[in-house]
């Protein structure tokens, strides 16, 4: 699956979602995999959640990258 494809799966079953929790949920990803797809317009696979958490803490312990 691409990530267009899985940003429009989720935007229909926000749409019918009749449990609110699960639509939270699906809500507060879909922003994050916008906000991924923004910052990588080049990026067609789906992120990784340390990916998508990188993506919104580049300062973070874990996403820093070293050069040997």
């Amino acid at each position: 699956m691409e990530l267009k494809e899985l940003i429009d799966k989720i935007c229909e079953e926000v749409h019918y979602s009749q449990n609110e929790q699960r639509k939270r949920y699906l809500e507060s990803y879909l922003q994050e995999l916008l906000s991924y797809q923004k910052n990588n317009p080049n990026e067609d696979k789906v992120p990784t959640p340390l990916q998508l958490y990188c993506n919104d803490h580049p300062e973070a312990l874990e996403c820093r990258l070293y050069d040997d």
